[in-house]
């Protein structure tokens, strides 16, 4: 049986965050990953650098950010099909959490970096995240 994910756990991968590796992980991964765990990952960042997100939030997303950036964590990221389930696990569980912090103008920041790796996209298919 797989171990679940809890949010409260992902502050022990804290030390794994770093902005460069995020952007250096996004960067090698954003086509596999896939497009909404790309924006639920920018959401994640864009709600950490922002002054008005408490800390015990930043620190649940450091962990969440960490989690995503470590190459083998519960079932690695190298395994095809099923590599970022467990990443994609642990950033939903944030996004949950912080949901509450994620401003219009967060999703603005987000949907524009999409924008900017990506390209042209549709919405519809981030628009079950929030």
């Amino acid at each position: 049986m797989e171990k679940e994910i809890k949010t409260e756990d992902l502050v022990k991968y804290e030390k794994n965050y770093s902005e460069d590796g995020l952007w250096k992980k996004i960067g090698n991964v954003a086509k596999k990953a896939g497009l909404k765990t790309v924006y639920m990952v920018l959401l994640l960042y864009y709600v950490l650098i922002s002054d008005s997100t408490p800390k015990k939030y930043k620190a649940m997303i450091i962990g969440a950010l960490g989690y995503f950036i470590v190459p083998l964590d519960m079932i690695p990221d190298f395994v095809p099909a099923v590599g970022y389930t467990d990443d994609v696990a642990a950033i939903a569980g944030a996004i949950l959490a912080v949901a509450k912090c994620i401003s219009p103008e967060i999703e603005a920041q987000a949907k524009a970096k999409l924008k900017e790796w990506f390209g042209k996209y549709d919405e519809a298919e981030i628009a079950d995240v929030l």
